[in-house]
């Protein structure tokens, strides 16, 4: 039961980034790096703050780990991510070697995991992480609706 507890906290912690980028007016999309059971590294999307569209939630918090690091390699790290990664996303993670891939919501129109290019599906991937989908996905998916909605 306590390991179930440590699970869920990644995600929560990956949510509260999500609710900070959505203050920020940034699509809420939160991600958290974990080694040993320990955050090493979270970001919340800051693409317009920035005005770079790679400013992702995962790229971010993969730049910041990689930096804590010293190494361009995350073997053996989780990423925990609200929305499911979009391709680049992927991308990212699999140049990084992400160990672990969880994410909340599933994103149908831009997503690059489940949905539209499958990235890790690709014999051009280099290296595939283990992906778990729907990690408190319930909460995900609100925090997006109720930011979308409140834009329209």
């Amino acid at each position: 039961m306590k390991e179930q507890r440590a699970f869920l906290s990644f995600m929560e912690q990956a949510l509260e980034e999500a609710k900070a980028a959505a203050l920020r007016g940034e699509v809420p999309v939160g991600a958290v790096v974990v080694y040993g059971g320990q955050v090493v590294a979270r970001a919340g999307n800051r693409t317009r703050e920035l005005a770079d569209p790679t400013a992702h939630a995962e790229v971010l918090a993969i730049r910041a780990a990689c930096a804590a690091l010293g190494s361009e390699r995350l073997t053996g790290h989780d990423l925990y991510v609200t929305l499911e990664p979009c391709p680049m996303c992927a991308a990212a993670l699999s140049a990084a070697r992400i160990g672990r891939l969880y994410y909340g919501a599933s994103d149908p129109k831009t997503g690059g995991v489940a949905h539209g290019a499958r990235v890790f599906s690709h014999a051009q991937c280099h290296h595939v992480p283990e992906v778990y989908d729907g990690i408190s996905a319930a909460a995900c998916e609100e925090l997006l609706k109720d930011f979308f909605a409140d834009r329209r």
